[in-house]
């Protein structure tokens, strides 16, 4: 894709978010429109906002590229993600907003009456959400490297600068319209170029990646494989390419050279030039499944595999409910209708989004292959439109593809920095500085410690980082949710170690796995860590509130009524007049 164009889709789209957040500073002038636009956004506004910050990297490039890699396996996780909305919908959404609270930190002291359990749940919405920024600054990273040939860092800074003014500018109420327009803004994205990808699919004959020349990926011609980035590539049939750059330690100026079956090491700058028809090593860290197994339920290639399925179905199904730039949307709705509305309308939004990764990553298995060998195929989705459309058509649609892949990085950290800038400031700035003040202070840390992280982390794809939060989520804030609304005696002692359970085995999975290499049953339970850190946290709670049941909150009765009962019903809304939350 042409630098410049590319340059061009970045600048627009930034320029947009950034004109649209300063202008709802005009509308954001009190502490409550910054933390939830004052609880006045209609069910149509708060679905598309929902719908474009839940879209992350991880939706945007991340799904199409684990779906290229492994297959049909990996469908669960659209899938998941969108029915995650439906267990939300039900069990949580308007009960949440009954709640009146605006955090999660705020609905654990409410329902428990402790400050300990206030203090536990901002400590993991912090950190939930710093693991959940990481990849959206590493995807930008990766797409401004391959539009404009940028360090990898630069994207990342820059999604986390127009983060913070926009969060600075105008708080949530700002960050809705935001978030609204860049909804509409992905969807038209990945799925405009579809159309004509698949026009161009079958002018090509139409190729399957089940037909026997596919069934494992090979180049379809002569290909020049630039590597931006050290790597490990797993040669499965001897193979001469020609060489520029460092190979296996040895420096070769254009040489061609016979490619033996085994690991070799590849020097970042080094180009490789494949001949057509030659098979497609794949990278150390991303082992490619072939044939039937790609198109094959439980086929993906992972050790374990039904374990593994049912565990990261868990974690999506379940996780959802606990993200807190999710959940913090309910609290802008004007009532618990209006929250279950906001639910419904989120599943079609993201239900139509969703159709269009698995063609994105089917496409790319035929046209886009040497992205196995890279290990970059959270690219997928940036690539397709130049391979198959070359003109100023394909280049006219990778300037959309970025633009969305932009819109996707910047609209998620929008709404998950509002959160964590939300508890920060309640929980820890307001010592110093409160009000919108210290908002602000705390805006800076909830961008600058993700981005510093995203700088330095490079081993997992966007979409398996994305993968492990929602298990860290599934494992603390799902328990504690679904307990804390429909079983009235939860303790604040019961529901503060199912907490530190739970977020200390999922946390503790997500670190070994970021930092060690493991294999066999070690790396497919800690890799996906849900199946056994769910129930585990679920009964600690259980264990726990029953062990202490002499300590069930004293007011337990009448927030059991306030989360369950109609608005009409209550006459006193919302929480408690002691609560911190209602301190202007």
């Amino acid at each position: 894709m042409n630098p410049v164009a590319g340059l061009l889709a970045v600048v627009v789209v930034t320029t947009l978010t950034l004109a649209i957040g300063v202008y709802g500073l005009r509308l954001s002038r009190t502490t409550s429109d910054f933390y939830v636009a004052s609880r006045m956004v209609s069910p149509t506004w708060n679905a598309s906002a929902i719908g474009g910050e839940y879209l992350s990297a991880a939706s945007f490039l991340g799904a199409a590229g684990l779906i290229m890699t492994y297959g049909a396996d990996m469908l669960w996780y659209p899938v998941g993600w969108t029915a995650g909305y439906l267990v939300l919908l039900v069990l949580v959404a308007a009960p949440l907003r009954r709640s009146g609270a605006y955090t999660l930190p705020d609905f654990a002291e409410a329902r428990l009456e402790s400050g300990a359990a206030r203090r536990v749940a901002s400590v993991l919405v912090v950190l939930i959400g710093w693991l959940y920024l990481m990849p959206q600054f590493r995807g930008a990273g990766l797409t401004l490297q391959i539009v404009t040939g940028a360090p990898a860092w630069a994207g990342g800074m820059l999604v986390g600068g127009v983060v913070l003014v926009n969060v600075l500018s105008g708080g949530m109420r700002s960050i809705t319209f935001v978030q609204a327009f860049q909804y509409w803004l992905k969807l038209t994205a990945i799925a405009l170029p579809v159309a004509f990808l698949v026009m161009a699919w079958r002018a090509d004959g139409a190729p399957s990646v089940t037909d026997p020349e596919h069934r494992i990926p090979t180049f379809r011609e002569t290909t020049d494989v630039q590597v931006k980035s050290d790597v490990v590539i797993v040669v499965e049939q001897p193979t001469t390419v020609r060489v520029d750059g460092l190979l296996d330690g040895t420096r070769r100026a254009d040489e061609r050279v016979r490619l033996r079956p085994g690991e070799h090491v590849v020097a970042a700058g080094t180009t490789l030039k494949f001949p057509a028809g030659a098979v497609v090593p794949t990278s150390e860290n991303l082992r490619s499944v072939e044939g039937d197994s790609w198109v094959r339920l439980l086929g993906s290639g992972h050790p374990h595999p039904l374990y593994a399925t049912y565990s990261l179905i868990l974690a999506t199904f379940l996780g959802t409910m606990g993200l807190p730039h999710v959940l913090v949307r309910f609290y802008t709705n004007p009532d618990g209708r209006a929250a279950r509305r906001t639910a419904l309308a989120v599943v079609g939004l993201l239900g139509a989004f969703y159709l269009f990764p698995a063609i994105y990553g089917a496409l790319g298995r035929l046209y886009a292959p040497e992205l196995l060998l890279t290990g970059r195929t959270d690219a997928v989705v940036l690539e397709l439109p130049h391979r198959l459309l070359p003109g100023p058509g394909g280049q006219a649609l990778g300037m959309l593809v970025t633009a969305g892949a932009f819109a996707a990085f910047l609209s998620t950290s929008s709404g998950l920095a509002v959160s964590v800038t939300g508890v920060l400031s309640q929980d820890l700035v307001r010592r110093w500085a409160g009000g919108v003040t210290g908002f602000r202070l705390s805006a800076v840390a909830a961008v600058a410690v993700p981005v510093a992280l995203a700088l330095v982390s490079e081993r997992l794809s966007v979409a398996s980082v994305v993968g492990l939060a929602f298990a860290v989520s599934a494992s603390t804030f799902c328990p504690l949710l679904v307990l804390g609304i429909w079983w009235r005696r939860l303790t604040p002692t019961g529901a503060i170690a199912g907490l530190l359970v739970g977020g200390a085995l999922a946390g503790s999975a997500v670190v070994v796995t970021l930092v060690a290499e493991l294999s066999g049953w070690a790396a497919v339970l800690l890799e996906h860590p849900a199946a056994w850190s769910v129930p585990i946290a679920f009964a600690t709670m259980v264990i726990g509130s029953l062990l202490t049941a002499r300590h069930t909150p004293p007011h337990v009765a009448r927030t059991m009524v306030r989360l369950h009962a109609p608005e009409l019903l209550n006459l006193e809304r919302g929480l408690p007049r002691h609560h911190p939350a209602r301190q202007p």
